[in-house]
């Protein structure tokens, strides 16, 4: 991103809602030239269960386009998480068509009918520490690598499909548990309740507004959270208070960096790190370091960023 910073805080919006969409292939052209209108950037996606997505804008360009979806037939009640930015986090604005909304690939689940009890972040602490409480993570293991909750199950998972394998998998150590899920913004550990609570277990919970809400409203000396929580923008990561976080991205493998990570011999700057150094070969590092040439060139000159940076 340029080094400049924007007179105004860029306004982040983490919005999802399950609800069916009969007719969700209309929404796209009109929601895409509304927020083009308003120099909204930003991802949103559209199925026949909902919307889900991120967008960055001005304060009153981010309240419009919240007021437009609450009052499409069946979206009110979004769930919505905002927070601030330095710079515009994303490069442009996209709605795209999906067959669901967070992919999980498991049919004939509903999420707004049968998700599981919804915890507000000040009782989520009590009900994590209770005895007989085992939480899970519902995140892919590269996001709970730089942060998670005291004593959290990663299930090490590399995609949402793979959740249900583990879930099988781990059935034993589950039943007769309350089970306690939580992910970033709420829209998997809801989809992820439905899911368990469709194979029979009903003590099934999940963290209302997810991470971020938890890091928006708990005060950090009573928090449980540990390390920093990834976002899917520029900002890499925020911490309590939804401030931006000293997490950075490996733009080789798309990977999370914390600081002891930064500074291993095999972190370069748009080229390598921990993460891929060994999988990747030398031509690919030279590929990249071209490419981090390129995107340095561009930020002296003053040039807009590199859309693969």
């Amino acid at each position: 991103m340029s080094p400049s910073a924007p007179s105004q805080p860029v306004h982040v919006a983490a919005l999802y809602r399950f609800a069916r969409l009969d007719a969700f292939e209309t929404l796209r052209t009109p929601l895409a030239a509304f927020c083009c209108g308003r120099g909204i950037k930003g991802t949103l996606l559209l199925a026949h269960e909902g919307i889900n997505g991120t967008v960055a804008g001005s304060e009153a360009a981010i309240a419009e386009l919240i007021d437009h979806i609450e009052a499409i037939d069946g979206l009110s009640g979004l769930e919505v998480k905002c927070s601030v930015a330095t710079e515009m986090p994303f490069h442009r604005m996209k709605v795209r068509l999906k067959r669901e909304i967070v992919t999980m690939g498991v049919e004939d689940i509903d999420p707004a009918t049968s998700a599981g009890t919804y915890v507000a972040p000040a009782d989520w602490n009590a009900l994590i520490s209770a005895p007989g409480t085992i939480v899970i993570d519902t995140r892919n293991a590269y996001e709970v690598s730089i942060g998670t909750f005291k004593g959290a199950v990663d299930p090490a998972t590399s995609s949402f499909r793979e959740f249900p394998a583990w879930v099988e998998a781990h059935r034993a150590e589950l039943e007769g548990r309350k089970v306690a899920m939580f992910c970033t913004g709420g829209i998997r550990c809801e989809k992820a309740t439905a899911y368990v609570k469709s194979l029979g277990f009903e003590d099934v919970f999940h963290l209302k507004g997810g991470i971020l809400k938890y890091l928006e409203e708990v005060p950090a000396e009573q928090s449980l959270w540990q390390g920093e929580c990834f976002v899917f923008d520029e900002r890499v990561s925020v911490s309590h208070g939804l401030a931006e976080g000293d997490a950075e991205l490996c733009r080789a493998c798309r990977h999370p960096l914390t600081a002891s990570e930064l500074a291993s011999p095999k972190f370069a700057a748009g080229v390598s790190c921990p993460h891929c150094f060994d999988v990747r070969t030398d031509e690919d590092r030279q590929r990249y370091a071209e490419r981090q040439r390129q995107v340095e060139l561009a930020q002296a000159q003053g040039r807009a960023p590199h859309i693969g940076s």
